[in-house]
């Protein structure tokens, strides 16, 4: 994202109606592209594109398909998966940075972006923490107690993410939960703005 110019949102969604809805909503404080399909999503990414909302479910390449492309050719941008399908524990071997379920709202939509965009900022550590983070919440909402600990990858997330919240915790001076943790952050992110 570079300084003076709107951060770049691609919508890659193949119900035009949806697209032109997420752009709607976004157009005033973005430059929004939107895509219909998943090669042209594609084909409209490139180094400036600084976050991607992409469909799972679309004609033609999935999102699945379009996200590890994204991955394997080293963009730099924040992914959120915005769908109707419901996540399933195939999302932990996922590179996406949030993971909606439609309906959303505007709000929702708009705090996602802005909330990937902070992340932008930070280093490769703390973004992965908060990716999973992330995916942690998505399953914790979507499955019960039981499926979660008799999930061998669920534990090894959560295992992975108390290692990193300690790891980061330590070099900011000692912070209990992820909710504080994620509080400090944020009020660093908005002191380095001022």
């Amino acid at each position: 994202m570079s300084d003076g110019h709107k951060p770049v949102v691609l919508i890659v969604e193949d119900e035009p109606d949806v697209a032109e809805t997420y752009n709607l909503w976004l157009a005033s404080d973005y430059d929004v592209r939107m895509a219909h399909d998943g090669d042209e999503g594609l084909d409209e990414l490139d180094e400036t594109v600084d976050v991607v909302l992409l469909d799972r479910m679309m004609p033609g390449l999935s999102g699945d398909e379009v996200l590890q492309q994204i991955r394997d050719r080293g963009f730099d941008c924040r992914v959120a998966m915005v769908t109707a399908v419901e996540p399933d524990f195939d999302i932990l071997e996922m590179g996406f940075d949030a993971y909606l379920c439609k309906p959303i709202k505007s709000d929702q939509l708009y705090e996602t972006v802005s909330n990937l965009l902070d992340r932008s900022a930070y280093d490769d550590l703390l973004q992965e923490y908060y990716s999973l983070v992330e995916k942690r919440a998505t399953l914790e909402a979507t499955k019960s107690s039981a499926e979660l600990e008799d999930n061998e990858e669920y534990v090894e997330l959560r295992d992975r993410i108390e290692t990193l919240r300690d790891d980061l915790s330590d070099s900011l001076g000692g912070i209990g939960s992820d909710e504080d943790f994620i509080a400090t952050l944020r009020g660093l992110s908005d002191v380095e703005e001022q």
